[in-house]
């Protein structure tokens, strides 16, 4: 695998404005007549969010993840796909890489909406 090129620098005030938490994935929905979009329900331990996230054609089965924590980033514009609103974006790692996208998730549980960085 050759890794994608490093993105140009930002400021950390770049990086302090994005809100990236962990969250509970609790349940993956189909989104109709989409052929790679499922529907995230997400649990941030104050509220729940939906999340569009193309996993169908990364994932087998994409409700394995169903049940687990993973990165989040919660506060982007809302954004209509696909009829969709999503609420958020869900962190992979490899898929600007070319390689099967793995989840970001925290190396032990930690309690829904907690931040990181």
């Amino acid at each position: 695998m050759i890794p994608a090129p490093i993105k140009p620098i930002v400021s950390s005030n770049a990086l302090e404005a994005l809100d990236i938490r962990i969250g509970t994935i609790v349940q993956v929905e189909d989104v109709p007549e989409a052929s790679r979009l499922v529907r995230l329900t997400v649990d941030f331990g104050d509220h729940r969010r939906r999340v569009i996230a193309g996993l169908k054609k990364e994932r087998e089965n994409p409700g394995e993840i169903q049940g687990r924590q993973a990165l989040l980033v919660v506060n982007l514009e809302p954004r209509n796909i696909r009829g969709e609103v999503s609420e958020g974006m869900l962190f992979d790692i490899g898929s600007a890489d070319g390689i099967t996208p793995a989840l970001a998730v925290p190396e032990r549980l930690v309690p829904n909406g907690a931040r990181a960085g």
